[in-house]
This record gives structure tokens, sequence and C-alpha cells, in this order.
């Protein structure tokens, strides 16, 4: 099995999510790729069996350069033929998206659009998607944020225990993509 992780971190908190689900693919025997969003532009993604796109959330949006990946490969595959009407699944191609938050506002609702965004973008390509996790990640840059907002204090997140989260999701994960 063949697994491609690709990721955008401004401040490390997303790609610590990135990098746990690398290592717990290989752990668990999967031939495992991981590219930040600017190394992975000319990934063939049907060549994995499993993708993994990961993102922090701004403002309730992936970052620009998150946009740009998807907007750019949306136009590839559009001209390839490869998006279809009523969007067929694929045999064998699952994809998991990765959100980090803060949240300090209203919490994970910040977070889930931007799991749908990037899930919407596997499913155009015809990939089943088989998660959205999301991780809470400290406001770097601003402790007012990062100990007052709604999810109290997030700083040193995500830590161990959302670390060991992802390797468990990503275990229960392989148990069904393995069988």
């Amino acid at each position: 099995m063949n697994a491609l992780i690709i990721y955008w971190s401004a401040t490390g908190n997303t790609k610590q999510v990135a990098e746990t689900i690398h290592n717990a693919l290989k752990s668990g025997g999967v031939n495992s790729v991981l590219k930040p969003v600017k190394e992975a532009e000319t990934e063939e993604l049907y060549e994995y069996d499993l993708v993994f796109i990961g993102a922090p959330s701004y403002m309730w949006q992936p970052p620009e350069p998150v946009q740009e990946y998807i907007k750019e490969k949306m136009n590839y595959h559009r001209e390839r033929g490869d998006i279809k009407l009523c969007t067929p699944k694929l045999p064998g191609k699952k994809g998991v998206v990765f959100v980090t938050y803060s949240g300090p506002h209203t919490g994970i609702s910040e977070a889930i659009p931007v799991g749908k965004y990037l899930g919407q973008f596997l499913e155009h390509l015809g990939f089943d998607v088989a998660g959205e996790w999301y991780a809470v990640g400290e406001f770097h840059g601003s402790e007012e944020n990062s100990t007052k907002g709604r999810l109290g204090d997030i700083r040193g997140r995500p830590n161990q225990q959302d670390l060991d989260n992802i390797t468990r999701d990503v275990n229960e994960l392989l148990k069904t993509v393995t069988g």
C-alpha cells in the first residue's frame, strides 16, 4: 500500500500531525511519502492508495498556498477528464483530511469548513474520504488567543496526547483498508 501525505504548516502544528501520520503509516507497513504542498505539485495522486491532505484553519479557510494547490490540481484533473458527473468513487482510493486549529472564537467550528473543503477536493477526484481529523494547535504569537479563547489554555498543542490520538486514528484506518 502506498500513501501520500500533503500538508502546509506555518508554525509547525500541522507539520507535527503530518509527521505523526507518516510515522504511524510506516510502522503499519505502508510505503509513505511526506511532502509539503510546495513540493507536491507534480505528484500524481492516483498513484497512491491513500492520500492525506492537511492544513491549519485560518479564519475558517485553508491558507492561500493550499487553496492554490487545490485549484491547480482541480484544473489539471478537469482538463484530463478525471472529474466526472456524480463523482464515482474509484476502487481502492481512500483519502483523509486533517486540520489543525486554535479556534479562539468558536472552537472546532472554525476548523470544520476547512476539513469539508479539503474533503471535497478528494471526493471530486473520486477518492472515498475515510476520515476528517482535527487537532488543536497552539495559536503561536498570541498568548491571549492561546490561553483565553474558547478552548482554554492550548499552549504546547498539539501535545503528546493529541499526537497519540492521531496515531490511533491511523491504526484504526489501516485496519479498515487492509482488512
